[in-house]
């Protein structure tokens, strides 16, 4: 006796039937996954992390340190030049408010500091200009991490020193003879002030300085876009210049051009009351201090000397 009866075909039906199921299934699994919107990525960071910003600085001082020395110098004096717009525009702003000094100082500086150095140091870092007070850092930095020789060292800061001086002198020349600033009290009077401290404040102050300004540039070289250097320049441009301390590169152009618009004050004064501390000051500050310390934290070849 039969105990049951199977339709021929009925199987392969079955079959069929379980696949095209299947892949139905598989097909709007796979439709959803691509429709599936995509995770937000985290947004890029707007500045490089610590010990990045140390290794861009010390491939910086290797770059800028290996240029042929007419390619340096010609930096340098737009560098200079640079940094003597931005002194311009400080003398035609903050450096124009003698109401504003008599009756509050403190905000005097303040807007002297924030209205052209900042500016100047923006265009150097952006156009890929010279500085000697950079160079100070950036080179030293390389040569912690074996990167550059001594006399590397020595071509980078007396070519840019140089060129540097030539762009400042040359453009407060300009300044002087289109008439800008003319009859002026300002800068007659920061000439003045500039060539009549002691060797030892200017010397501290230059310290201070360039402590200031190197971290600008060790920011500003490691932000991403243009917004984000301007910010890491500002701040710290702005404040030395607030709290009154000495820029040897910025001084090359103040002083000159005090001189030229008849300060009193003479060339031997500029060079030996005034340079002379404030770039040896400027030497520390970016050197031993911004460059060793940081060296000492985050370079290679320094810390394992330190450690062994």
């Amino acid at each position: 006796m039969s105990l049951g009866f199977v339709q021929p075909g009925f199987g392969q039906r079955v079959r069929s039937s379980k696949t095209a199921s299947e892949t139905s299934r598989r097909v709007r699994f796979v439709t959803r996954a691509v429709a599936a919107p995509a995770a937000p990525s985290a947004p890029a960071p707007t500045i490089a992390p610590a010990p990045e910003l140390y290794k861009i600085a010390s491939d910086l001082g290797e770059k800028n340190s290996k240029k042929p020395i007419w390619k340096i110098f010609i930096s340098s004096i737009l560098g200079g030049a640079y940094i003597g717009y931005g002194s311009l525009l400080a003398l035609t702003v903050g450096g124009a408010c003698p109401g504003l000094l008599a009756t509050n100082p403190g905000l005097q500086q303040m807007v002297f500091g924030a209205f052209g150095l900042p500016f100047g140091l923006m265009m150097v870092l952006v156009t890929g200009a010279e500085l000697f007070t950079g160079n100070t850092m950036t080179v030293s930095a390389a040569f912690h991490e074996k990167k550059v020789s001594v006399s590397d060292i020595a071509k980078s800061w007396i070519v840019s020193f140089g060129g540097n001086l030539v762009g400042s002198v040359l453009l407060a020349y300009l300044a002087a003879a289109s008439g800008v600033l003319a009859t002026a009290a300002g800068p007659l009077a920061v000439a003045k002030a500039k060539t009549s401290l002691p060797f030892i404040q200017l010397l501290v102050r230059g310290i201070l300085c360039n402590w200031l300004v190197t971290a600008a540039v060790y920011m500003a070289s490691g932000a991403r876009d243009l917004g984000g250097k301007m910010i890491a320049i500002w701040f710290p441009i702005s404040a030395f210049v607030a709290m009154k301390f000495e820029h040897s590169v910025a001084n090359m152009f103040m002083i000159p051009f005090g001189i030229m618009l008849g300060a009193g004050v003479s060339w031997q004064s500029f060079f030996l009351g005034n340079l002379l501390p404030v770039t040896l000051g400027n030497i520390v500050g970016g050197a031993l201090i911004m460059a060793t310390m940081n060296a000492v934290i985050f370079g290679s070849a320094l810390k394992k000397k330190i450690v062994s």
